[in-house]
């Protein structure tokens, strides 16, 4: 499994709760469904590199720099 960041996210309490609800439905994780929710927009929008695509750079995926 690829490493993962811990990351803090502040939410207003009205966006916690809906994601909370929405999570629960999805019979995920509140965690699981922010990390879902952001994958599916950035692979949308093409911003999301394929696992097996070199960094900018010539760095691997798992070759970046923290």
């Amino acid at each position: 499994m690829a490493q993962r960041k811990p990351f803090l996210l502040r939410l207003d309490p009205a966006t916690f709760e809906a994601l909370q609800r929405w999570a629960d439905a999805d019979l995920r994780s509140l965690n699981a469904q922010i990390e879902f929710l952001l994958r599916d927009a950035l692979r949308r929008e093409g911003r999301l590199l394929p696992l097996d695509m070199p960094l900018p750079g010539g760095a691997g995926p798992g070759d970046a720099e923290e």
